[in-house]
């Protein structure tokens, strides 16, 4: 096994038993870097030089004997929506493309004092508007799985570095599911966290009542170890949760039996691919026959979730975005332009990229005057209403699964000139973020070699909860595996 295939928790045990050091594995991560990257197109900015440089500078505090952080020297890749010191951070965008931001995001600040290696800044959608990683200034990226398949958006970079080897482990956001829905299409573990659970300062605004950072794995344990790095209250950061954090990698091993799991119905009609339900329910009887309880529930006002979302998001993106004006910072068209309203007319038409542009149109309507009680009044009437459904499952239930996406990975262009069928492809994941509650994308098989992930979800701060059934699940898949292999060797 190369190195940049193995495991956070793998290669940190190895470097403390001095078998490895962090410039071997950045070396290995960085020689992959090169050799995929043409074709995978992970990253906006690479950043080779600074990586082995502060993999050095973790081999140095081994071997001095100091503290070492929970990821000192390990490779981590973060979406270009969060601010780097002296880093360009372009959201993916042409209005932002010279953009170095004076201070690092506190996420990124955390995984610099627990001394993570960056290797790069990843492509995303522009502004994190998008399901497929296509609505990018830079280019879009592919899916390592199938490259002639989206990788998910709007964190598809991250989810394809990760799922490469590009990097150990790598962070994105989830406005609407872009953390869970990349990480099913590339077959790697995702996770957005509660509301407030990280710190969302420095994280450049989509909207902001939704916005989410969190972490991308090839598997749970890796999730859990940088979660609990990235997490915590930041005085900086008004919405951030002053919640103490717990032990994610130490609660894995808990037993789920007795476990009461819910099964939305209305996550399994019409429109959800016949494949990918299999994989789900067969994923719900192997939890089942480790003890849990499978039980039905129902989330009625799932079918408003989409239109809600896009109502919410696309009017605090319509506030969020006004900032761009080429004034204070980023792209300004024409220095000749006379007019100033001109000005701000040819920077934005410029600057911005065809989806965020019909966001911020689609949000400025509805908060307009004679609309804004039609449709944004209501969709906040809605977003209450969504949310009592899942307080009254948790009644009953100590987490839920469902699919991620209703369909496979799909082709490059497949959707992208249909906004309406690209959007619903976030039917499974909007309610979260509408709700605030946590959520995990763990891999339950595959149809035709394309990826397929289950989401379990929890109740607010239960992220323990959401990881343990991850984990618990994919031990079970792993031993399911060997069985098989074993099998398939005794047969020969």
């Amino acid at each position: 096994m190369e190195l940049f295939e193995m495991s956070a928790t793998q290669l940190l045990a190895l470097m403390k038993k001095g078998e490895l050091s962090s410039s071997d594995i950045t070396a290995s991560v960085l020689k992959n870097i090169e050799e995929k990257e043409d074709k995978i197109r992970a990253f906006i900015t690479p950043t080779p030089a600074l990586a082995m440089k502060m993999a050095k500078e973790a081999d140095q505090r081994l071997r001095n004997g100091e503290s070492v952080g929970r990821l000192n020297g390990i490779p981590v890749a973060i979406k270009d929506v969060l601010c780097t010191k002296g880093i360009p951070t372009t959201c993916a965008s042409r209005i932002l493309s010279d953009y170095k931001p004076p201070y690092n995001a506190t996420l990124v600040q955390k995984l610099l004092e627990e001394g993570a290696v960056i290797v790069g800044k990843t492509n995303m959608d522009e502004f994190a508007m998008g399901s497929s990683t296509e609505n990018s200034a830079f280019g879009p990226t592919r899916n390592p799985v199938a490259p002639d398949r989206v990788p998910g958006g709007s964190s598809g970079g991250s989810a394809a570095a990760v799922a490469a080897g590009e990097a150990v482990v790598a962070v994105g956001t989830d406005t609407g599911g872009s953390i869970r829905q990349p990480a099913s299409f590339c077959g790697i573990v995702g996770m957005k966290p509660t509301y407030g659970r990280v710190s969302r300062y420095g994280l450049i605004a989509y909207a902001s009542s939704l916005d989410q950072a969190g972490p991308f794995a090839r598997n749970v344990e890796d999730c859990a170890l940088l979660l609990s790095v990235i997490s915590g209250h930041d005085p900086k950061d008004t919405t951030s949760a002053p919640k103490p954090v717990p032990d994610y990698v130490g609660s894995l091993n808990k037993d789920i039996k007795g476990l009461k799991v819910g099964l939305p119905k209305e996550y399994f009609i019409e429109g959800l691919d016949s494949q990918v339900r299999e994989k789900v329910m067969s994923a719900a009887a192997l939890l089942e026959g480790q003890g849990a309880e499978i039980v039905e529930i129902s989330l009625p006002h799932t079918p408003y979730a989409v239109g809600t979302y896009y109502l919410i998001a696309t009017a605090e993106a319509s506030s969020n975005l006004a900032r761009y004006d080429g004034v204070k910072y980023g792209y300004r068209a024409d220095k000749d332009i006379p007019d100033l309203l001109r000005m701000y007319e040819q920077t934005r038409y410029q600057g911005f990229g065809k989806e965020v542009k019909r966001r911020i149109m689609l949000g400025t309507y509805v908060l307009s005057a004679g609309y804004y009680e039609a449709y944004y009044l209501k969709a906040l009437k809605v977003r209450t209403l969504i949310k009592q459904d899942f307080d009254h499952a948790f009644q009953k239930v100590d987490c839920i699964i469902t699919p991620v996406s209703p369909c496979l990975p799909f082709k490059l262009g497949e959707k992208i000139g249909d906004p309406l069928q690209m959007y619903l492809v976030d039917i499974y994941t909007v309610s979260l973020n509408l709700t605030g509650l946590p959520g995990i994308s763990v891999p339950c098989g595959a149809v035709d070699s394309l990826p397929v992930g289950m989401q379990v979800i929890g109740k607010a701060f239960d992220e323990e909860t959401v990881l343990q059934v991850a984990y618990a699940y994919e031990q079970m898949r792993k031993v399911l595996k060997v069985k098989g292999e074993r099998l398939k060797t005794e047969g020969k």
